[in-house]
């Protein structure tokens, strides 16, 4: 299939935007240098990463998944690599199918490289999606801010990630860059880096530079690191305690709420919109200003 007959979509989470590929039968080829021009801002569509929509089926990645989950969000960074989840995307992705006639409001199971994640369309327009548990690796993290390292907390959220706290988001500078870490062997295929700081009870807002995009005006999976850490920090593990526990989370670009359950399950609800569609320029596959 050629270039000009790739049709796409753009969507936000919470403005953590992404380039949609519908693709049902996995024909399209989309090499890490498409995938990066077009989520480059000036030079392509733009987007933190994109959305390749295929059925779990004819995916070789998603195969097993097939039983459990029709579509499998097939997402790669805006650099063009490959990741595992992305919750803000999962969100946006299961608004596409819905916009499609592929779904309709109620519940949803979307196969990805970070396992298969549950989602509930609500009727009020918000998005649920079930994260998984978070893993909290013991491995000491040491982040540097303005030549001083800070502690930061390990978490993988099916992608991995370094909690930080800070005094005030300024603090991170611009994230353009990867802020330096170390050490560098305990996130072997990069990391997601969070800069947090509370603004209320149970209530914190967040910076983010994610893997292979930079600084992006959300993360979901970064979210939910967030709270989990936040939790942690404050002294509260609910599989000790019995009872969820709820943390909102600000973004740049928008809020995010973040609900810990006894058994684990972490449970992200913000919201979704669709705001273009079109066909991509022949000329993009090869066009290089």
């Amino acid at each position: 299939m050629s270039t000009s007959q790739i049709a796409f979509l753009k969507g936000h989470g919470t403005e953590n935007d992404f380039v949609i590929v519908p693709d049902p039968d996995d024909a399209l080829d989309l090499p890490p240098a498409l995938v990066a021009r077009l989520c480059d801002r000036r030079a392509g569509i733009g987007g933190d990463g994109l959305l390749h929509v295929v059925r779990s089926a004819a995916h070789p990645e998603a195969r097993t998944m097939a039983d459990e989950a029709e579509w499998f969000m097939d997402y790669r960074n805006a650099d063009g690599s490959i990741a595992e989840m992305c919750g803000n995307g999962v969100r946006v992705f299961a608004r596409y199918l819905q916009r499609a006639g592929y779904v309709e409001e109620g519940d949803l199971a979307v196969a990805t490289r970070g396992g298969v994640k549950r989602v509930h369309l609500a009727k009020d327009g918000d998005i649920t999606v079930s994260m998984g548990r978070a893993i909290l690796p013991g491995d000491g993290v040491t982040v540097e801010l303005a030549g001083r390292g800070r502690p930061a907390r390990n978490v993988n959220m099916g992608n991995p990630h370094a909690v930080v706290f800070v005094d005030d988001l300024a603090d991170a500078g611009d994230l353009l860059s990867v802020p330096p870490y170390s050490p560098v062997s305990v996130y072997p295929d990069g990391v997601n880096i969070e800069f947090v700081v509370d603004r209320g009870p149970r209530h914190v807002a967040m910076r983010v530079h994610e893997r292979g995009s930079g600084e992006t005006r959300s993360c979901g999976t970064g979210a939910c690191a967030v709270a989990v850490a936040a939790a942690r920090r404050d002294g509260v593990d609910p599989a000790l305690t019995g009872t969820p526990v709820t943390y909102t989370v600000d973004l740049p670009g928008g809020t995010l709420v973040i609900t810990e359950r006894p058994d684990g399950e972490i449970e992200m609800t913000g919201a979704a919109v669709i705001v273009a569609e079109g066909v991509v320029d022949p000329d993009l596959s090869g066009r290089r200003a």
